[in-house]
């Protein structure tokens, strides 16, 4: 087989729904997805570790795979260490920035709510973005590291009520806070996305930067050349997979296994 069209990255399964948008969009593209669980969670590391690890990943990545085109399915990689990934690896790059630019364009009452990491909510990029995108809307913020282990380790298991519940104290926030737009700037929280609509009601407006950012890794796909013109070959691996870069305790493999089943994904198993 060829070698991989398009490498997704990320701290752990949050960014599955980018690369399964992706395969909406064109099914032919052969993908490889990692999740870097050796180091998750990315949202309490410093910016020094973000970038030392979020590079460490990365050349291991592109050295087993040699992809065309690289995703960096995690807002907090993307905000601390993109510059840094674009900088230190020729392959083109696409990140996964908070939507505060679909979020302003879309607010009636210019109040806006962005449900992230610790570390992106503190961001200065994250700042940067809504100066130049939002200066007119008030941002409420919410940094929420503990709905995202329990998307990590519970959420395939958990029942309608309990993920209903695992919302409830961000969307009481935000209802609190009376916006009309939420950024789910969390690639893990896409994982509830239909529970955030149902906990919102009409009211809310729920939005992510799964579309844009599929189309634009297609759109850079479509200008690099053709698979044909590599020699390179990546052998047994499918035309889409999930690696990890390691596997802590005895239900981690179970855990990711499940993960996988649920997205009709295969597991691959630990990156090599």
């Amino acid at each position: 087989m060829d070698r991989i069209q398009i490498l997704f990255l990320d701290s752990g399964t949050g960014g599955l729904p980018y690369m399964l948008r992706l395969k909406e969009l064109a099914p032919e593209v052969r993908c490889v997805y990692i999740g870097d669980t050796a180091n998750f969670p990315y949202g309490e590391k410093t910016l020094a570790q973000i970038e030392c690890m979020a590079r460490e990943t990365t050349e291991r990545a592109i050295k087993c795979f040699n992809p065309q085109i690289v995703v960096v399915a995690c807002n907090t990689m993307s905000v601390a260490a993109l510059k840094s990934l674009r900088a230190s690896f020729d392959v083109p790059f696409v990140g996964t920035v908070p939507a505060i630019k679909l979020a302003a364009k879309s607010t009636q009452n210019k109040k806006i709510g962005l449900l992230a990491t610790r570390h992106t909510i503190e961001d200065p990029y994250t700042e940067d973005l809504i100066s130049q995108f939002a200066p007119d809307c008030k941002v409420y913020k919410r940094g929420d590291g503990e709905l995202i282990s329990f998307i990590e380790h519970h959420l395939f298991t958990a029942s309608a009520d309990e993920r209903l519940a695992a919302v409830a104290p961000a969307v009481e926030f935000f209802k609190t806070c009376g916006v009309d737009t939420v950024v789910l700037a969390c690639t893990h929280f896409l994982h509830l996305f239909s529970e955030f609509e149902t906990a919102f009601g009409k009211s809310i407006n729920v939005i992510d930067s799964r579309e844009g950012v599929a189309k634009q890794a297609l759109r850079l796909l479509s200008e690099s050349p053709k698979l044909e013109d590599f020699s390179r070959e990546i052998k047994d691996v499918p035309d889409m997979g999930v690696y990890v870069t390691s596997l802590k305790t005895a239900s981690d493999e179970f855990e990711y296994k499940n993960w996988c089943r649920l997205s009709n994904v295969p597991f691959m198993g630990l990156l090599p």
